[in-house]
C-alpha cells in the first residue's frame, strides 16, 4: 500500500470523504487520490516521491507555475511582520488599486477570503441595490457552495428551481431561477415569467466548471441587453478567468461590461483570497458606507494581499504571456484533434488561451446537457492512464485544465504523445 493510500484511509476517519473539497476524492474517476508533499514550477510531487506534470495549477491560480521565486521572496519579507492583523493595512489598498487599474468595469472592490464568499456577497448586494429577490444562474455554472447556487433546473426553463443539495431550503430555491447556458431564449422566458422580480444574472462568462465551454457569438451581449431592459444587474463570475484569459480577465476579450465582477485564485497568488467589485454607486451600498452587511476577520490578509500583488506585478511585467499561453493551448488542441481523427475516438476539444478540456463526446459542447453526453467511464480510464504516465489532469470530465507559463512546448508534445499511447491501448 502506498503512503497516499495509507493517508487516505487515515483521512476518511477524521475528514468527510477523506478530503476537504469533493473533487479531490477521485470519486468520479475511481481509485485513491494522491497526497501531495510539495510542488515546484510545473510539477507536483506526491508523498511517495512520484512527480507529475501539473495541468490543474491549484485550479487556476498557478499561472507562472508553483512556488515562483518572486512571490516567495515577497512572502518571506511579509511574514516577518506577522500573519494577520485584523486591522487595515497598506497592502489592501495597493491590491484594490491594482485590480481597479487592470479591470475596466471595477471602480471599487471589497476583498474577501474565497470565491464563494465573493459570489454570495455579490448577489446579496445585487438584491439590495435593485430591491428585487430573484436571480438567474445557468445550469452547469458553479459559483461556490452558497445556498443560492446549489439549485437545479425544474421541468421547464420558467419553472422555479428545486434544491440540489440537502440543507438548501425551498424558499431559497424559489428565488433562484436556472437557465441554459448559450440559450438566450431560456433567459428571456425567465424574465417574462417573473416580471420586475429578477435582481441579477450571474454567470461564468467562459465556463470552467462543466469543462471549458465558450459563449456563442452574441450570447454575452444579449444578456447585457436583457439586464438593461429589465433593470437587472449583470454579474461576471471571473474567479477562474480573472487575470488568466487576459490581464483584464474575460472582460479584456469583450466589449461587454458587467455591473459586478467576482474574483479569486490569481489575485491571491495561490493563497486563499476572493474579491467582488464593480460600479461605485453599487459598491457604496456595502457596510460601513451603506446598509448591506458583509465582514470577515481574515479579509485583506497581509500574506494573501502580498502574494496577490506579486502575482499581478508579474503579469504586468510579462505582457506576452497570454499570447505564449494561447500558442501552447492551440498546440495541445491540434494534437488532441489529430488523436481523435487517427484513433477514431469521438472527442470535442475546447481551448481558449490557457484553459482546455477534452470532452469524450462526438457532439459540440455548448451547455451542460451537451457536456453530459461525454463518456465519463472512458474519461476515468484516460485520467488514470495519464496519471501513470506522470501527468496530473483534473479528476473529473467536468473541469477545465489549466496551462502555466513554465510548461514547455516539448512538455506539451509529451502530453499529446502520452495521450495517444493511452488511448491507443484502449482501442486494442
Amino acid at each position: 500500500m502506498t503512503l497516499s493510500e495509507q493517508y487516505f484511509l487515515r483521512a476518511k476517519e477524521v475528514i468527510p470523504g477523506g478530503v476537504n473539497s469533493p473533487v479531490r476524492a477521485f470519486k468520479s474517476v475511481g481509485g485513491s487520490p494522491k497526497f501531495i508533499a510539495s510542488a515546484k514550477r510545473e510539477y507536483l510531487i506526491d508523498v511517495d516521491g512520484k512527480k507529475y506534470l501539473d495541468l490543474i495549477g491549484s485550479w487556476g491560480p498557478m499561472l507562472f507555475g508553483h512556488a515562483h521565486p518572486f512571490i516567495q521572496e515577497k512572502l518571506q519579507e511579509a511574514i516577518q511582520n506577522s500573519f494577520s492583523f485584523g486591522a487595515p493595512s497598506l497592502k489592501e489598498i495597493e491590491l484594490a488599486e491594482k485590480i481597479i487599474s487592470m479591470v475596466p468595469s471595477i471602480e471599487m472592490v471589497r476583498l474577501v477570503n474565497s470565491g464563494t464568499e465573493a459570489t454570495m456577497a455579490a448577489i446579496r448586494l445585487a438584491r439590495a441595490y435593485t430591491s428585487k429577490d430573484k436571480i438567474i444562474k445557468f445550469e452547469g455554472c458553479y459559483h461556490g457552495h452558497g445556498d443560492s447556487f446549489l439549485i437545479a433546473a425544474g421541468s421547464g426553463v420558467a419553472t422555479l428551481g428545486t434544491p440540489d443539495s440537502p440543507g438548501v431550503t425551498k424558499s431559497t430555491a424559489n428565488d433562484t431561477l436556472t437557465a441554459i447556458y448559450n440559450d438566450l431564449e431560456s433567459v428571456k422566458k425567465l424574465f417574462e415569467a417573473n416580471p420586475k422580480q429578477i435582481a441579477a444574472i450571474i454567470l461564468e462568462p467562459v465556463v470552467g466548471n462543466m469543462g471549458l465551454v465558450l459563449p456563442k457569438n452574441g450570447f454575452i451581449e444579449g444578456l447585457r441587453d436583457l439586464c438593461n431592459q429589465n433593470n437587472a444587474l449583470l454579474i461576471f463570475d471571473e474567479v477562474m478567468t480573472g487575470f488568466r484569459l487576459s490581464k483584464s480577465g474575460y472582460q479584456g476579450l469583450t466589449d461587454v461590461k458587467p455591473d459586478l465582477t467576482t474574483l479569486g485564485k490569481i489575485i491571491g497568488g495561490g493563497l486563499p483570497v476572493g474579491a467582488y467589485g464593480g460600479r461605485k454607486d453599487i459598491m457604496s451600498m456595502i457596510a460601513p458606507s451603506g446598509p448591506v452587511y458583509q465582514a470577515g476577520t481574515l479579509s485583506g490578509n497581509p500574506l494573501a494581499t502580498t502574494a496577490g500583488l506579486a502575482m499581478l506585478e508579474l503579469i504586468e511585467n510579462n505582457p506576452n504571456i497570454y499570447t505564449e499561453l494561447a500558442k501552447k493551448g492551440a498546440q495541445l488542441k491540434a494534437g488532441f484533434d489529430k488523436i481523435s481523427k487517427d484513433l477514431n475516438i469521438p472527442m470535442f476539444v475546447q481551448s481558449l488561451g490557457s484553459m482546455f478540456t477534452v470532452f469524450f463526446t462526438a457532439q459540440e459542447v455548448n451547455n451542460f446537457t451537451d457536456a453530459k453526453t461525454s463518456d465519463t467511464t472512458l474519461f476515468g480510464q484516460f485520467f488514470h492512464g495519464m496519471l501513470n504516465k506522470g501527468i496530473y489532469l483534473p479528476p473529473s470530465q467536468y473541469e477545465s485544465w489549466f496551462l502555466s507559463t513554465v510548461i514547455s512546448d516539448e512538455q506539451i508534445q509529451f502530453i499529446i504523445d502520452s495521450a495517444f499511447e493511452v488511448l491507443e491501448n484502449f482501442k486494442k
